[in-house]
Formats: structure tokens, C-alpha cells, sequence
């Protein structure tokens, strides 16, 4: 049978009686034949709770030492589940990633993985045993442990179905798949049964939780088809039912039916609109804006220009509304006195709403559509950004679920 990668949330692993209906759901895949890795996270809250008692002694952690109490979570977590599959007869053992080993560089608190050594874990798998690894962390060169950064976990179990080549990688969540938009603001949301790594890239960028974003990127660098399904559901129900659960996250190229015009509807409320006006239309310009603001560690997203007016320019980007206040002083301190701008403007109270899918690239009107919809509806367009797959518009946040609910109904999303 199969080799396959179970990943298991923090809700999913977030008690005793939770972790007990996991080892049900893992026995049953196994029992059914297949060789089974298992990645879970932390239980539920717990990196929280550890990272607080952390700033409790120090303010600011070190970060070789935050790593060291932030991994021990899911050194819990997969003891926990261990201990449960044996309960039930079950063959397991788990291991800490620096026991895998799991290689990665020396960047604390935000590891990438370089390498991962699959000896150990086919030598169990090939025994008969179900593995289970901590999701999460891994260790450096100098045999420090690192951790990937919130949301590791999805990361971890993507690299490790890539090492051993797993037949497929299954996120179990406390949602049953992708859907065409957030249920929360649009009741009749449908959940897609595929989706591409495209698609779910662009969604995940925009601000979709479903699945952290790095583990989008390695899944579709090393083309590991990945499936999200609910950790809530009945853990005896059919196999059968369950392999054909969810969301499967797969490539354009094995879709044999016409690809939907738009796949989905995705927003981020955690926008800011910064504007400096009135500063010379010169070579450079940009990036004596943009530079300090880089050097603050401050992730820019859409850009505008306008047109030159008698040597002026106006310059406006958006940043996430949690560095806002610390852009705006960055940009008062270091650009306006250095470039001779004539105000800095700013508004916290913006929201992105995109519509994406990969049909874009073979059906014209789809900006056209989009555009109309929003007017319809009253709504002006403060900027606009698009990509090959996606067009993304910024707006006032008073009508992002009015824009969402509209253009969801605009392009028929919630036909089958």
C-alpha cells in the first residue's frame, strides 16, 4: 500500500480524549495496510502559554533559548499520541525533528529546512511501525534546536512527505477543506474539492488560514499532492469516505476538466494605506522610500505611483496594520526630511479583497466583471494589483464583507 503523512493541528491534539481519537484515526489507516508518518503540532494554546512564561523572565527572549522551551510543545504532543497508538496495540515511536535529524540553518525562531535524513524513519516504517515526529523544529549544524516559525507544523509534515516521496501529505484541521470564501461572511460558501497549488499560494498570501504559506511553497516545489480534511469528523468513518474527504491541493496539469473561470474569493483586513506626497518625480526615488521602511523589517504589498505633476509625484503602499505605526514614524523620521516630501498621509481603516483562479488565464473580462460588481454596489477602489492568477483591489474596511458577499455572487461561486 501507500506511504502517507498525517498532520494534526493544535485543536485536533488539544486534549487527552483528542489525542485518543487521532491514534483511532491513524490506527485505521494503517490497520488498512499503509505506512504511516504522523506530524502533529503542539496541543491547543500551548506555544502561547510558553512563549508568555518566556517574556514573564525576559522581555525579549533569547532566541537560541526560546526555541529550546518553545519545541518542547510538540515533544509533548507527540509522546502523548505515541503512548496512545501503544494503548490500542499499536506499534509507534516518535522522535524529536533533531533526532530524525531534520537539518536546518541557524535562524531562530524562523528555521528553514535544508535537509531531512529518512534512514531512520523507513527502517520503523519498514518494521511495521507507525512514526510519529514533532512537527515545528528541527536542528542546526552547531546541534541547536531551531523551530520554523508559527505555523511550522504544515511545513514540517509537507518536508517530510516530500523526503520519504509520500503518495500524499493530509492536513487534518478544525475545517473540513478550502472553500470559495470564508463561510463566516458568506453563508453559502462552497468547498472546493481541488484546488492548485497556485490558487492556494495566492489564497494563502491574501490572508486564508487554512494552510501556512511556506508549506504551500515546499508542496509545490517538490510537488507533494496535499489534502486538507477535518480532524472532526467520526475517526472510524469509512476510509474510503475519508481518502476523498476535504480539499486536494494538486497541479493544473492533472486537472483533465476545464479549470473555473475564478476559484475563490480571498481578503485581508489586516491592511494600511500609507501615502507620501509631493516628492520628486527623480531616479531612486522609490527606494529612498521603501528602504527604511525594508530596513524596519516592514513587509510592503501594493504599490502606486502617480503621474509626475511640474516634477512632483505622490508614492502610496500598503503595509500590514500592525507595523503601520511604526512605518509612519519610520517614513516622518527618515524620508521626509531627507527627500523633501510634502506630507505623509496615512489610513489604517483598508481592506484587500481579491478574486483568484488560474481560468484567468484563458478567459478575458474577468477585471472588467470585478470592477463593474464593486460599482454596482457603491464601493470605490483605492488601488489595484494583479498577478497572473489573481487581481487584488484595496477598499474602505466598512465594505469588505458587502464587496466579498457581491462578487462571490458576481462569478457564481456558490454553483457547483
Amino acid at each position: 500500500m501507500a506511504l502517507i503523512v498525517h498532520k494534526y493541528g493544535g485543536t485536533s491534539m488539544g486534549s487527552t480524549e483528542r489525542i485518543k481519537n487521532v491514534a483511532k484515526r491513524v490506527a485505521k489507516w494503517h490497520d488498512a495496510g499503509h505506512q504511516i508518518v504522523v506530524v502533529p503540532s503542539a496541543m491547543s494554546g500551548e506555544t502561547n502559554r510558553l512563549i508568555a512564561l518566556a517574556k514573564e523572565i525576559m522581555p525579549q527572549p533569547d532566541p537560541r533559548e526560546l526555541d529550546m522551551l518553545a519545541s518542547t510543545g510538540e515533544q509533548v504532543s507527540v509522546a502523548l499520541l505515541s503512548m496512545a497508538l501503544l494503548s490500542i496495540g499499536k506499534e509507534a515511536v516518535s522522535y524529536a525533528g533533531w533526532q530524525v535529524p531534520i537539518k536546518t540553518d541557524s535562524a531562530y525562531t524562523k528555521a528553514r529546512i535544508q535537509s531531512i535524513d529518512d534512514k531512520r524513519v523507513r527502517k520503523d516504517l519498514e518494521a511495521g511501525k507507525i512514526v510519529i515526529i514533532t512537527g515545528f523544529q528541527g536542528v542546526d549544524d552547531g546541534g541547536n534546536i531551531t523551530t520554523l516559525g508559527r505555523g511550522g507544523s504544515d511545513t514540517s509534515a509537507v518536508a517530510v512527505a516530500a523526503a520519504l516521496k509520500a503518495q500524499e501529505c493530509l492536513i487534518y484541521t478544525d475545517v473540513d477543506g478550502v472553500y470559495t470564501t470564508d463561510p463566516r461572511v458568506v453563508s453559502d460558501a462552497r468547498r472546493l474539492k481541488t484546488v492548485t497549488f497556485e490558487e492556494m499560494l495566492e489564497m494563502a498570501s491574501l490572508g486564508s488560514k487554512v494552510l501556512q504559506i511556506r508549506s504551500v511553497e515546499f508542496a509545490g516545489n517538490y510537488k507533494v499532492p496535499t489534502r486538507v480534511l477535518s480532524s472532526l469528523t467520526d475517526p472510524l468513518m469509512p476510509l474510503e469516505e475519508e481518502a476523498n474527504s476535504g480539499t486536494l491541493i494538486s497541479f493544473e496539469e492533472d486537472t483533465h476538466m476545464e479549470q473555473a473561470v475564478i476559484s475563490g474569493i480571498a481578503f485581508n483586513r489586516d491592511e494600511a494605506k500609507i501615502t507620501v506626497l509631493g516628492v520628486p518625480d527623480k531616479p531612486g526615488i522609490a527606494y529612498q522610500i521603501l528602504g527604511p521602511v525594508a530596513d524596519a523589517n516592514i513587509e510592503v504589498d501594493m504599490i502606486i505611483q502617480n503621474q509626475s505633476v511640474e516634477g512632483k509625484t505622490d508614492f502610496t503602499f500598503t503595509v500590514p496594520r500592525g507595523d503601520y505605526a511604526k512605518a509612519m514614524d519610520v517614513l516622518n523620521k527618515a524620508v521626509k526630511e531627507h527627500i523633501g516630501a510634502a506630507s505623509i498621509a496615512g489610513d489604517a481603516k483598508v481592506s484587500k479583497v481579491s478574486v483568484v483562479g488560474v481560468g484567468m488565464r484563458s478567459h478575458v473580462g474577468i477585471a472588467s466583471q470585478m470592477f463593474r460588481t464593486l460599482s454596482e454596489e457603491g464601493i470605490n477602489i483605492q488601488m489595484i494589483s494583479t498577478s497572473e492568477i489573481k487581481i487584488s483591489v484595496l477598499i474602505d474596511e466598512k465594505y469588505m464583507e458587502l464587496a466579498v458577499r457581491a462578487l462571490h455572487k458576481a462569478f457564481d461561486l456558490e454553483k457547483a
